[in-house]
């Protein structure tokens, strides 16, 4: 992890040595700040212990990795990346996880302001664990979704943790709106319906998209074309599936298969939760003939052509353009 001005933390033996360590590196910082880099920093010194479950959101591609800490705190000096010097040994599960896999509720905890936090709330241990031994979010077992709390109460209940540390408030990030549009597409296009959106985004894109009825359809979900009959190359077999879990080298090769079997030019896997490891091998190998579509893909694309889409399908989404500042703070 960063905190680049902060040296080893091995003789730091309590949370005010931490904070002697960040007094000195950070003497412009304000206390507030200095306070949350030494409340982050002792409980990656002190806090986290072999076994402990760890979740990481993954800057590089929007997934989340998680794993199991298999020893605690240590420190590099040799290491020429400064910020890597600060570092807890980690087992990582192999998959990385798509973010559809996780609900509204849990992505919030997940999209914390703090780079280092105790998960707590929505039983996220519970469902975390879930997630890494099963692949899907139980959800709260019939108990409502608790909302986020207000500043007061975020205030009163670091108050009551002993740790000090209690999953902080979402960070107001471009990632966390594109979660929250993300469960609102599970909500409204579950199933065959996410079928019916693609071939909406398609057809924006200047395809001319013939659906398949729900119901087995021997992988082929939507057969779309150029020209006026939509029998114009390239000639598109796309096959969508709505699981919010990875799917494998056999969807693909059934993709394969479809494409020949119909004489098109090119196939398309529109998979929300992502494709596994194996299946990216496949694709890899059929770079000018298939392409595949993950649940952030989608997303971009559903930008792209937003206005060209049917007004039924914008009132399903409705959504607002807003301009931001681009560019993201400093790392520390």
């Amino acid at each position: 992890m960063s905190f680049t001005g902060v040296g080893s933390l091995l003789e730091c033996n309590s949370r005010e040595d931490v904070r002697a360590a960040v007094d000195e590196a950070y003497p412009q910082a304000k206390p507030g700040t200095r306070a949350n880099f030494a409340g982050q920093l002792w409980a990656l010194r002190h806090g986290i212990k072999p076994g402990d479950l760890i979740v990481m959101p993954l800057k590089s591609d929007g997934q989340i990795a998680i794993g199991t800490c298999t020893a605690g705190y240590a420190y590099d000096a040799g290491e020429p990346d400064r910020s890597r010097r600060h570092y807890i040994a980690v087992t990582w599960t192999p998959e990385r996880m798509s973010r559809s896999v996780f609900k509204d509720d849990l992505l919030n905890t997940i999209n914390g302001a703090m780079t280092v936090f105790k998960a707590t709330r929505n039983n996220a241990e519970f469902r975390l664990r879930a997630v890494q031994d099963q692949g899907s979010d139980p959800g709260l077992l019939g108990v409502p979704a608790r909302p986020v709390p207000s500043p007061a109460e975020r205030a009163e209940e670091r108050e009551l943790d002993e740790s000090g540390l209690l999953d902080p408030a979402p960070a107001p990030t471009i990632e966390a709106i594109r979660d929250t549009i993300r469960t609102r597409i599970v909500e409204n296009f579950s199933g065959h319906k996410l079928t019916g959106l693609v071939a909406d985004i398609l057809t924006a894109l200047g395809y001319i998209c013939t659906v398949s009825p729900a119901g087995p359809d021997g992988g082929v979900d939507i057969l779309a074309g150029s020209g006026p009959l939509g029998l114009d190359s390239p000639t598109l077999v796309v096959e969508v599936k709505s699981e919010p879990t990875p799917v494998k080298t056999q969807v693909a090769r059934g993709l394969q298969g479809a494409v020949s079997s119909n004489q098109a030019d090119q196939g398309l896997l529109v998979a929300w939760g992502g494709i596994n490891s194996a299946a990216k091998r496949e694709f890899s190998q059929q770079r000018t003939r298939m392409a595949f579509w993950d649940a952030d893909d989608v997303l971009d694309k559903l930008f792209e052509v937003y206005p060209q889409l049917p007004d039924v399908t914008k009132a399903a989404l409705p959504l607002k353009l807003v301009w931001v500042l681009d560019g993201e703070p400093a790392a520390v």
